[in-house]
């Protein structure tokens, strides 16, 4: 089965950083798509980025220049750099292929963006 386990996560000032980390067992992140989602409260889990096979990246218009996805195949981690962040990046963040076919999703991890 898969293991996806999230770190990284915390509570931050607006305009605050946080490095958010992936470690997948199970599967190589090498042979799928893989991307962080979110789900804030009060709404549904959405995408927010994606890195392909092949290493190109897309992430949402809502955090596009601030977000960076990136991987380390060797490490089988995938990582999400959040910088300049706003109260509304608050959510949890997991992490999943995309699309999102395995059912074990992990715990999550909680980033909280206020004064």
């Amino acid at each position: 089965q898969v293991q996806l386990v999230e770190s990284g996560g915390g509570l931050v000032q607006p305009g605050g950083s946080l490095r958010l980390s992936c470690v997948v067992s199970g599967s190589s992140i090498s042979t799928t798509a893989m991307g962080w989602y979110r789900q804030g409260p009060g709404k549904q889990r959405e995408l927010v980025a994606t890195i392909t096979r092949g290493a190109f990246t897309h992430v949402d218009d809502s955090v596009k220049g601030r977000f960076t996805i990136s991987k380390d195949n060797a490490k089988n981690t995938v990582y999400l750099q959040m910088n300049r962040l706003e109260p509304e990046d608050t959510a949890v963040y997991y992490c999943n292929a995309v699309p999102a076919k395995w059912t074990s999703w992990g715990q999550g991890t909680q980033v909280t963006v206020s004064s």
